[in-house]
């Protein structure tokens, strides 16, 4: 059976203010509706596979099973890597949990955040690959470049078969301008997608004699891990023993069975701004504008308004987006260096590098509109049918008063309803919970006050989503 693996462990630096470490750019709907991760899940539709794999971090785990919840997939299992390790240790999770199901398991390695414009093509390019797959080649999609790319690592290709697959000859580091235009004249280079489709017995057999180091670990790993909710949590200790490296460095690049699959399909890794800007649908002068954007005179230029209007003139070929909390101005082929600054973020111990002014929960999100000294107004959405936990803050009290659907409230013993336009007082040191009996998300203004108005300030007595803290 073929098993979707989808990789949900990025950060997506390059494209900060808008992806950040918790929530990053697969959670986002950057280049359609959907988000990426559920882009990702939905072009696997034309194939006939099994419910997916999906490895993603502790932090992660709710929105993963939230937006496969969206899309009424029931994943086979949710892998929380306790550490990223690279793809090589998180493939072999996965290979190892398919394993315990079905021996003769087809893996297919997706990382969550690429574009592929055309998913029909990638659907055939699969099915393509499958033959090789079952018969203990390690395959790889090898995209059919276009242009002169200097971002992405290339592939080799060695003979072609007569299905129209290659033998994988090598793998090439990113090139300069120059190689890279030999390359594209060539014809025998492909850019390295990072997509895969092997057997999961050949892979870990791969695995086992070029980094038996990543084997063992994982291996033991797996064999100790524990069920929590809906999630598979591989045991911590054994797997920070792995070392961490890609598919690529562990496996591929010594294998003697790699194979590539041509790809032509509007593929991206969208690892930057100036990428997004190329996938994206843009006006008669070269602009992509969303949100509340107005413009006068401007080319070649993407500006992305999340919260306030953005008003531009006279601009070319710059990269302008606002959130509430930052706003990001790069010319279009400078924004490699967006990392550069999320660096510098991290090491001033700013929070504007991991977190928005949006804070996304198990059973929702909040956000912070005002701030003062001893008060805080929030904005608290919960989504329908979720829980937020009974707990205590020693430092503040707080006011709710809901603006939208319906909320059930618990303090102290008492338990009761609260419609629109309808408000509570929650007393420093009572007990309390805030819960949506509904079928559309509550919204509710929260104003805290108190000498501390932390979010570390709360303890839990009880939690549906298994949290302490």
């Amino acid at each position: 059976m073929l098993i979707p693996v989808l990789l949900s462990g990025g950060v997506g630096s390059r494209l900060w203010p808008v992806s950040r470490e918790a929530y990053p750019k697969q959670f986002l709907a950057l280049a359609s509706e959907l988000s990426m991760l559920q882009d990702t899940m939905a072009r696997t539709k034309g194939l006939e596979s099994a419910s997916p794999l999906v490895i993603c971090n502790d932090e992660h785990r709710f929105m993963v099973a939230e937006q496969l919840r969206q899309l009424s997939v029931d994943p086979a299992a949710i892998i929380l890597e306790p550490e990223g390790r690279n793809t090589a240790p998180a493939v072999a999770l996965a290979a190892f949990q398919a394993l315990a199901t079905d021996p003769d398991a087809l893996l297919l390695v997706l990382p969550a955040d690429h574009v592929i414009r055309n998913p029909e093509s990638f659907t055939q390019a699969v099915k393509q690959g499958l033959g090789k797959a079952g018969s203990g080649a390690l395959m790889t999609f090898g995209v059919v470049p276009d242009a002169p790319e200097t971002g992405y690592g290339y592939l080799r290709l060695g003979e072609r078969d007569d299905d129209g697959l290659f033998a994988l000859d090598s793998f090439v580091e990113k090139p300069d301008a120059e190689t890279a235009k030999q390359y594209l004249e060539c014809g025998q280079y492909h850019w390295n997608s990072g997509m895969f489709l092997l057997s999961a017995s050949v892979y870990l057999e791969e695995l086992k004699t070029h980094a038996p180091k990543i084997h063992s670990a994982c291996e033991r790993a797996m064999a100790n891990a524990s069920a929590d909710l809906d999630f598979l949590r591989p045991d911590k200790d054994a797997f920070l023993a792995s070392p961490s490296d890609s598919i690529d460095y562990a496996v591929m690049e010594h294998t003697q069975r790699g194979g590539v699959i041509p790809l032509d399909c509007g593929w991206s890794d969208v690892g930057a701004w100036s990428t997004l800007w190329q996938v994206s649908e843009r006006d008669r002068d070269g602009n992509v504008l969303l949100g509340d954007v107005m413009i006068e005179g401007c080319s070649d230029s993407y500006l992305r308004s999340e919260s306030r209007l953005i008003a531009a003139t006279g601009i070319k070929n710059l990269i302008v987006v606002e959130t509430p909390d930052a706003i990001l101005v790069a010319d279009r082929d400078e924004v490699q260096n967006v990392k550069q600054i999320v660096n510098r973020l991290k090491s001033e111990g700013r929070s504007e590098a991991s977190t928005h002014q949006r804070v996304y929960r198990p059973w929702g999100s909040y956000e912070s509109l005002i701030e003062g000294d001893r008060f805080q107004v929030k904005r608290i959405v919960v989504n329908p049918g979720q829980t937020l936990s009974l707990q205590m803050h020693h430092h503040r009290a707080e006011h709710w008063i809901v603006v939208h659907g319906t909320a059930e409230v618990t303090c102290e013993d008492k338990v009761f309803t609260l419609v629109e336009d309808q408000s509570t007082y929650i007393p420093l040191g009572h007990k309390h919970r805030l819960a949506n009996p509904g079928k559309i998300p509550v919204e509710l203004i929260e104003v805290q006050s108190g000498s501390y108005l932390g979010e570390d300030d709360i303890v839990r007595f009880e939690d549906v989503y298994g949290r302490s803290s």
